[in-house]
């Protein structure tokens, strides 16, 4: 069966309704969330956008990985490969940090791209 990020929203919103969980997220985070919309992702009729897929993973306390289905057995090794292959420079951890966010965010774009075809 195929990953439905609207199924996962509506499994991390759980019990609360959709205009809790709004209102939760807006009051936390300063958004303008409401039930339509959330509606909508969990129906699978749009997407969040990626600054909504973040305040998401924050509000969840789940990473981005976890909201698209993605596996994230080889993240860390892969981060390293890549900057091993840089240059041979050496890499401070918020560098790593920087790069694994932009992985992140690629994934979250091909994601994106995927569940719209």
């Amino acid at each position: 069966m195929a990953y439905s990020l609207g199924a996962k929203i509506r499994e991390l919103r759980g019990a609360i309704s959709q205009e809790e969980l709004a209102e939760k997220i807006n009051n936390a985070y300063g958004t303008t969330l409401n039930k339509g919309m959330i509606s909508k992702w969990e129906n699978n009729l749009i997407d969040p956008s990626l600054e909504t897929a973040r305040v998401l993973v924050k509000f969840f306390n789940i990473t981005l990985d976890e909201l698209l289905g993605l596996d994230q057995k080889s993240n860390s090794a892969t981060i390293q490969t890549i900057a091993a292959h840089h240059d041979g420079e050496d890499w401070t951890e918020e560098e790593l940090q920087d790069l694994e966010e932009f992985k992140e965010i690629l994934k979250l774009k091909r994601q994106l791209k995927k569940n719209r075809e």
